[in-house]
Formats: structure tokens, sequence, C-alpha cells
């Protein structure tokens, strides 16, 4: 609609029998007018959208009259009739019918404008709708009911607008939120309380002087919703550019509660419904700006309502709703003395006893969203060590998959199924050519276990070489080639049938940095052992290594190592195993494969941890000529491996890394840490080396440089400080002193700025 000030001006003089000037104020989907009279006095005119017909402009004229028998009348607009003694007025422009009315003019700032904001104006508006919304009980108007895009009710409409949203990171703090309110709000949503709501307390419809709320205008966004969704509203406006948003919603409940009583089921999800309101607003701002609208007003709060998200997604939603509870004297549902005792007991009592815990003071883990996790005590701490959650905990488009694909099938591969099809012709295609058949199972040391019984079918040979501190399972098979399990208390030593070649340690090894011939010289102790064994009148049946030592250090391979060792392992006519458990699926930022980061092509590729994001899934990848000779009429079946479900999630995962560009934040993110890392090296002589590729990080501590000796106990100590601190870190290394820094791949530059400024602080500390 197009309307002039001369027109604006002559209607008012038609109808109303009125001079004015007017000129033109903001809107979002009506046109709005000042109108000035000779004597001074102001008033607002507003033009409907045409979308709005007669019944629902009628329900805004209603409500306003009922509020004008309140106490709070003179905080609330009121109409100007026409000649006619109607409060709306309608027009007909190029064959479209309009409403105008006339309402009068509140003084007071906006509250967006309000210069220092108190915490009795939080308050005060928190009174202030509480006593709004207690006097429309018993009103009635049905142009109310209606579907509406702004109804925190109908947020589940959002969805498809998330798409709309450009950036990869806030798309998915969206969806993840959008995931929530389906999860924790709809299904007990229509068991609220539901009510009349102006259901748009924004920072430009609250008026306010001082630290007094003076009114609120434009009841065009009303609509009878769950009453708790107004209160939602409010607390979202009030939170955007505060230091502490929180602090700001909790006075706003306190101030309605005070006023009107919200339930204790309400505060349970006050904080998703924020969320989801929040949703709503960068959803269609993302979705008006792919339609090139020029209205300011679309986008007006689109930044701020970011930062909000942003900071919520931070916030951990019990210590959200603890505080909401307590700010309307409800009972607390955070123990701050709770040490576990209890639970522990029974799990020393269910669970077997050499299952540890992480953490001297440990840790009661209740949610977790995306690279953040929360405890029951209202903590969030940022993940920076899971790396099986790759694409962060709970991410919801592969939520998303995995509910959808359970509810439709879930059986064996004993039936033809596209899925399993789909995926393994999608996973291969991220190998080199030549491995391209996939065996599933359901965990890393189950693949382990399958690719060295497949070794010692095709080879008829026995003998597996590993490195030493090597791991790579928990069956029977996989413990027998890992030293760091056999070796350490409660072992079972050595196997004669198992063979560990140093490990290639630049650090502390006898071939350091300094060498660029390191990696071929560690190569030639696997070849020492080929040797022996063939004096022996033996040949290895594999070689197994990770392509980037986990609990052996954190530690990427010397250059040409693997090549050389692949080279005097296949001579000998063994089969050449990577094993891409801990940091295959673009962890290593510049390739999808650690291997690839030797310029090799194994034989076999084990995968897990990543490949399902937590569930359990894995797989075994081999060439035509292993899978050939491993058909030997003996059926490879695993009841679970290669489930519906499992394959679509690995599809999932394959996607989100693919179109969310996770790899290459793995490479920027890792980067920037292993940077920020070393310039931490000049401050702090306790780090003795840092060393990495993409998000897959070791940080080794040292009493002394020149001696290298192990700050074993002074780590475990940074540890707990950390964690204190809302990192979450671990330690590995054979002697346990270097920090594995594998986040999920999700990991921000945020994260890694907050993390290194924190590790900086704690180290400065000792």
């Amino acid at each position: 609609m197009n309307f002039t000030i001369g027109s604006i001006e002559n209607w008012v003089a038609n109808y109303y029998g009125i001079e004015v000037k007017a000129s033109v104020l903001n809107g979002y989907d009506e046109l709005n007018f000042l109108l000035v009279e000779k004597s001074g006095k102001k008033n607002i005119l507003k033009v409907s959208n045409s979308s709005h017909d007669y019944f629902f402009l009628e329900a805004q004229v209603k409500i306003l009259q009922h509020l004008a028998k309140s106490d709070l009348a003179s905080q609330f607009q009121t109409y100007t009739l026409n000649k006619k003694g109607e409060t709306l007025t309608e027009i007909t422009v190029d064959e479209a019918t309009y409403y105008i009315r006339i309402l009068s003019f509140l003084e007071g700032s906006f509250w967006v404008e309000a210069p220092a904001k108190n915490k009795a104006l939080f308050e005060n508006l928190g009174i202030f709708l509480g006593k709004m919304d207690k006097s429309l009980v018993g009103f009635k108007h049905p142009g109310m009911h209606r579907h509406y895009t702004w109804d925190i009710s109908t947020a589940r409409d959002a969805n498809y607008k998330i798409n709309f949203i450009p950036d990869a990171a806030k798309k998915r703090i969206a969806d993840y939120f959008m995931l929530q309110f389906e999860t924790e709000v709809l299904p007990t949503l229509s068991s609220f309380r539901q009510a009349y709501t102006h259901n748009d307390a924004n920072d430009y419809n609250v008026l306010v002087e001082g630290d007094t709320i003076a009114g609120l205008i434009d009841f065009g966004d009303m609509v009878y919703t769950a009453l708790i969704n107004n209160v939602a509203v409010a607390c979202t406006y009030a939170m955007l550019h505060q230091s502490d948003p929180l602090a700001a919603a909790v006075l706003v409940v306190k101030g309605y509660h005070s006023a009107y009583a919200i339930e204790e089921k309400e505060l349970n999800i006050l904080y998703y419904l924020i969320a989801a309101r929040l949703c709503i607003s960068v959803t269609q701002s993302a979705y008006n700006g792919s339609l090139d609208t020029n209205n300011e007003h679309h986008f007006i709060t689109e930044k701020p309502a970011w930062d909000l998200l942003c900071y919520l997604i931070t916030l951990n939603p019990i210590k959200a709703e603890n505080a909401f509870r307590l700010a309307c004297h409800y009972t607390s549902i955070i123990e701050a003395n709770e040490n576990y005792k209890n639970i522990e007991t029974k799990r020393n009592t269910h669970i077997g006893r050499n299952l540890s815990i992480s953490y001297e003071k440990h840790l009661k883990i209740d949610k977790a969203a995306l690279q953040y996790l929360y405890d029951d005590k209202g903590n969030t701490y940022i993940d920076c060590v899971n790396n099986v959650s790759h694409i962060g905990h709970c991410h919801p488009s592969l939520v998303r998959v995995m509910q959808k694909q359970i509810a439709s099938l879930n059986t064996n591969t004993r039936y033809l199924n596209n899925h399993l099809i789909e995926y393994a012709q999608k996973l291969t295609a991220s190998l080199p050519a030549g491995l391209n058949v996939c065996y599933f199972t359901n965990s890393g040391s189950e693949a382990n276990d399958l690719a060295i019984r497949i070794s010692r079918h095709c080879t008829k040979q026995k003998d597996i070489i590993v490195l030493d501190h090597a791991y790579h399972g928990t069956s029977t098979a996989t413990i027998e080639m890992s030293p760091y399990k056999f070796d350490r208390e409660g072992g079972m030593g050595q196997m004669p049938w198992i063979h560990k070649a140093i490990n290639p340690d630049l650090y502390r090894g006898p071939y350091t940095y300094e060498d660029a011939n390191a990696g071929g010289k560690y190569a030639m102790d696997v070849k020492n052992i080929i040797d022996t064994l063939a004096k022996e009148n033996k040949k290895p049946a594999a070689y197994i290594c990770e392509t980037l030592l986990g609990v052996g250090g954190q530690m990427p391979l010397p250059p040409n190592y693997l090549k050389e060792v692949y080279k005097h392992v296949r001579a000998a006519g063994g089969i050449c195993i990577a094993d891409e458990v801990q940091v295959g699926f673009g962890r290593v930022g510049s390739h999808f494969w650690g291997f690839e980061l030797q310029d090799v092509v194994p034989d076999m590729v084990v995968m897990g941890k990543p490949i399902g994001n937590g569930h359990p899934l894995a797989a075994v990848i081999v060439t035509d000529a292993i899978a050939n000779s491993f058909n030997n009429g003996i059926e490879y079946f695993n009841t679970y491996g290669g489930n519906p479900v499992s394959m679509a999630t690995g599809l999932a995962v394959l996607d989100v890394i693919e179109r969310e560009g996770l790899q290459e934040n793995a490479l920027q993110v890792g980067n920037y840490l292993l940077e920020g890392m070393r310039a931490l090296m000049h401050t702090h002589s306790i780090i003795g080396d840092v060393r990495g590729s993409g998000l897959f990080i070791g940080v080794e501590l040292v009493k002394d440089r020149i001696t290298k000796e192990p700050a074993t106990e002074a780590i475990k100590l940074i540890v707990e400080k950390m964690k204190d601190k809302g990192f979450l870190m671990g330690v590995d290394g054979p002697y346990n002193n270097v920090f594995k820094i594998k986040p999920p791949i999700i990991f921000s530059m945020e994260n890694a700025k907050d993390l290194l400024t924190n590790l900086d602080t704690v180290l400065a500390s000792l």
C-alpha cells in the first residue's frame, strides 16, 4: 500500500472532522502516522494491512475497551470515533479495502531508547503485564482465535524458513532450538493455561518513564494462546542488549508472578519458549531477506536476536529454569550440596567396577547442545575432547533423520534395503579408488577385530605389527594388539604374535623434528620386525596404525612414515590397515582421512566413533581382492551392523559435514588453536610441545624442557581448573602428560579464543 501524507490528512478531515499535520512512523505490517492538531494534541493513525479483516480489527477495539475499565486504563490507547460514531473507518484504494483508526498518543520513551534500565524497571514490566493479563480473565473475542506466525505455540511453522539462514553455524543453533521446542514444549503445550494475550511486548511497543511503565501499544499481534507465551515474549525483548540476559528475564518473571501467579509447569518450559520466539524472529528475518524487502523494521532486531540465541545455547536450561523458579518462590531443582555419593554407590553396585569416571570432582551431565554439555547444577561446559559427537551433541539434522527412520523401519541386512547401498556408495566415494567394499559393525573395537580376522584369513598368517602405546579396542583380539592396555596394570602382557614397533615420536623419540628423514628411520623398526619374523619362517598378517596417534600422545606421524612402512609390509605380503576410528571424517581439516596426510592408500580402513556421531556404527572398508578372498563360504553376518537406522545416521553425518563445511571449519579453527597454543609456549615453559592437524591437537606438558620430565601432577590440576572455568579437557600419552584437544568439529573460533584465554590464565596461576 502507498498512501500520501496528503491523502491521510484529507481522510482525517473528511471522516473525523479534525485538521492535522501527518508524518510517517515505522511499522511492521501496517502503516502508522503521527497526527498533530493545531492545539498540539497528538494522535496515531493506523492503516490496516489489506489482509486484516474487520473481524480481527474489531477484536483490537474490544480488548482496549475492556482494558479501559481496568486499573491500567491510563497506560493504554483509546480510540477516536469518526463522524458516524465508529472506531473503524472503511476506505477503498485501488479496489482494495482498508480500515483506518485513530488512537490516542501515549507519552513516554520506547523501551529500547531508555538510557539506563534499573532492576525496578524490569520488575515493573513484569508487574504491568501480570496485571494486564489478570484483568483480561473473562475477556473473549473469536477474532483472536487464529493461526499466527508470531504465536510461539505455532513456532514449528518456522522450520521451513530455517533454510533461508545463510550461515551454517547460526542455522544449526536455530534448528537445535526448534528441535527442543518440538521435544520439550509441544507434547504438553495444550495442557497449559490459554488466554487472550497482547503477544508483542517488544522494545518498540513498551513505553517507559524513569523506572515505570508508561504504556503498551500495538495490539496487532494479539492472539489466543498459552498464557506463558506472553511472559516469554516480554522476557525475550527484555533480555536483548543486556550484559546479563538471564538476570533481566528473572526480574520480569518475578514481577509478573507477584501480580499474576505463574504455574510451576509453565516455568519449566519458559527457557525453550524464549528460544522459540527468537527462532521465529531470526527465521522470519532470513525469509524476508530472501524477498529483498526494503522494510528496515523487518530486520530491526535481527542482530540482537542472534546474539541472544548464541547466549542461550551457552546457558544451561536447568540454570534458567531454576532461576525462574526461585524468582517465583518455588523450590530449587538444583541440589547445590549434592556430592553424588548415592548415585556412585548404585553405579558401583550395578555397573562394572573398572569403568572409570572423569575428573576428580565428578560431573553429572543431564543435557547437551552441539559443543556444549550441561550438568545438573546449572553449569555449562565447552566440550573440548569428545570426538565421538563429531558434528555436535544432539545435532538437529541428525536427530530428525534418526527419529524418522526408526519410526519407519529398523531390521537386519537379510532384506534388500536402499539405505544400505546408498550409504555404502557415499562412504566409499570419500575414499581412494579401490576401497569400495564395506562391512558394517557396531563399534570401532568390533571393526578392528574384524579387520584382523580378515587379514589373517587372507594372508594365512597370524602375526600383527602394532605401534607401542597403541589402542585399538576392547575385544579380546583388539586388547591383545593394544599395548596401551596389555602393558598396563591388570594387562595380560604381550602375546607372542603381537609385535610392537617403536612409537614414531618426533618430540621424545630418537629421531626428532630436526631430522628430515625421521619418518624413514622410524619405519625401519617395522622392517626389522619383518626381518626377524622371516628368520622364523613367518610373515606379518597385518600392520595396523592410527593415522594420527591417539593415546600414544596425540601426534601426527612423521612425513613419509606410512609410505615407507607400507612398502615394507606389502613386500612381506602383509595387509596395511589404517585405523581412522579417532581421526577420520574431516577432523584433520586439510583432508577427509588421516592417512591422506601421509600420501598413502591403505588396504583396509577402519572407522568408528565419529561415523555415527555417537550412534553405534562402525565399518571396515576393503578392496575387491580382499573381499573376494574373505568370501570363503563362512557367512559374515552382524545382527545390527548395517541396519537402516545406522545407515540413515551415517548418511546424515556425511551430509552435515559437507553441507555445513565442517572439514574447512576444522582446518581454520584447528590452525588458530595450534598457533595460539604455540604462542602460549613463549610465556609458559611448562608447555614442551604442541602438535596436531585440524581439530586433533596434542599439547605436552613438562617440568623441564631440557629433561622433558613429564608434568603429570600439574596437568591433573590444570584439567580440574579448566573444568571449573567451563572447559572439559582430557589427558593422554604414555606418561599421562598430554592434553588431548579433539572437540566436535563444529567447535567455533570463539570457543577457541575462550579456550586459549582461560588456559593462559590457569597456566599463569601455577
